[in-house]
Parts: structure tokens; C-alpha cells; sequence
């Protein structure tokens, strides 16, 4: 199998051999799928520059299974320029795709949304909605969107000033519900539903109730990304402690 200059973004990558790169990529008709890089990590290879993440590419590549070998690569535009905080950020984007995507399932949709999400995150003012957005839309490609407009019990619309716990297998139900879950405000649910939030409240709950979302489906295993949030650390940095905040 050939493929030829397709729309892609790298995730992740990682040394492979003596001079090569083993990549996780997300392209736009074809999902996530893992390619080898050889000779990328050669001082003069031309790939070695391109192959970085938030950089978007459009690549070639050949072979069948899990692993298929790149053969070329060609920058679209001058990249998404993240400031540092905003970094941290992008990574888990990227940690979320890997985590949770299958390989060679095509998301065309989450695809153009990741894009979009990147360049949002240029904008310190828009990060947060960036992020809540973006959880929001991978919940829904993962096939487990969430019930934003509506009671699950009985199916009434969801009150702006009530108060409500989401339940993760089943939706909002008014609170106090007998099983828990994510306490938040209707009008909560109705700003992500709508994707205009109108103060940090509806940020902060929202944020916990997405986040409560995707941790059904994450495992055990942290997210690599939050961690170097913690700890200050760039990519590839080894960990030397927690630091201050």
C-alpha cells in the first residue's frame, strides 16, 4: 500500500534504532497510525525538522499493518506557534489522541476540530474553552457524547438554574442523585452544549465533568502530560522533583 500526501499531524515520537524515528501520527482520512522514520534523527536529514508535533504536514508513507514506513514529509504553513504554558496543553491533546484512539480509524471530523483546537490555544483568553471543547468532541467521535440539553429520568430540558449530577453511564439527573456523580449547574451544561461560556464557573464545572468523562476510559495509568504540567518540565526533560508552584 502507497500513500501519498495526505493531511497529518505527528503526536508523538520516539527514537528508534540508531537513527530513526518511530512516529504517532494523526492523519486526517486514515486516524492514528504508527510509522517508521529512517534516518530522521540524522543531523542533516530533511525530515528531522519537520517531524515535531502541532506542525501540520503532508506525508507519504507505504506498507500495511501497524507499522508502515514514512517516505516523505513537507510542512502546510509555518506551524502553530504555542507560547510555553500553551504547550502543555497541545501535549494532551496529543496524549488523548494516543491514548484513546484506535489505529487506522478514520476521524475526519475530530481531525479538523484538533486543528482548530491548536490554534485556539494560541490565544491565552480561549484556552480553556479550547480544551473543554475539544474533550467534548472526542467524547462524541469516542461514541460516548454527552447529555447536555436534557434530563435522562425524564427527558425534560435542562433548567439553567437548577442544580444537577451528571452521571457518567447515564447523563443529568437533578441533585442530589442516589449514585453520585458530577455536581454542576444546568446553565453549566448548556454553555458546553452550546460552546459559549459565559463565566470561570462554567469553565471549572464543566472542566470536572469532562475530565470525570475521559478518566472512565483512560485506565489507571496517568497522563504523561499532566505530570510535566506539574513539574515545570519541558518534553524529554528528566524528572528532578516536584518543584514550586
Amino acid at each position: 500500500m502507497r500513500e501519498l500526501q495526505q493531511a497529518a499531524f505527528v503526536l508523538h515520537h520516539s527514537h528508534y534504532g540508531e537513527t530513526s524515528l518511530l512516529l504517532e501520527a494523526f492523519v486526517r482520512a486514515h486516524g492514528r497510525i504508527g510509522l517508521i522514520a529512517k534516518g530522521a534523527r540524522r543531523p542533516r536529514s530533511p525530515l528531522r525538522p519537520l517531524l515535531v508535533p502541532f506542525q501540520p504536514l503532508l506525508i507519504s508513507w507505504t506498507g500495511r499493518g501497524e507499522l508502515g514506513t514514512l517516505t516523505a514529509a513537507e510542512a502546510v504553513g509555518g506551524g502553530v506557534g504555542l507560547s510555553a504554558g500553551q504547550v502543555y496543553c497541545g501535549l494532551y491533546l496529543n496524549e488523548l489522541l494516543v491514548r484513546l484512539l484506535h489505529r487506522n480509524d478514520p476521524h475526519e471530523d475530530l481531525f479538523d476540530i484538533y486543528a482548530l483546537s491548536l490554534e485556539r490555544l494560541c490565544s491565552p483568553a480561549a484556552t480553556e474553552i479550547a480544551l473543554r471543547l475539544f474533550e467534548k468532541h472526542l467524547l462524541q467521535e469516542l461514541g460516548y457524547g454527552l447529555v447536555l440539553d436534557r434530563e435522562v429520568a425524564g427527558n425534560s430540558p435542562i433548567s439553567p438554574d437548577a442544580d444537577y449530577d451528571y452521571v457518567p453511564e447515564r447523563g443529568p439527573v437533578p441533585a442530589p442523585a442516589a449514585e453520585g456523580g458530577v455536581r454542576l449547574k444546568g446553565a453549566s451544561l448548556l454553555a458546553l452544549a452550546m460552546g459559549r461560556f459565559p463565566d470561570a464557573d462554567a469553565l471549572r464545572e464543566t472542566k470536572a465533568l469532562t475530565r470525570a468523562c475521559l478518566a472512565r476510559h483512560l485506565g489507571a495509568i496517568p497522563l504523561h502530560s499532566r505530570s510535566l504540567f506539574r513539574t515545570g518540565r519541558s518534553p524529554g526533560e528528566p524528572d528532578r522533583g516536584q518543584r514550586n508552584p
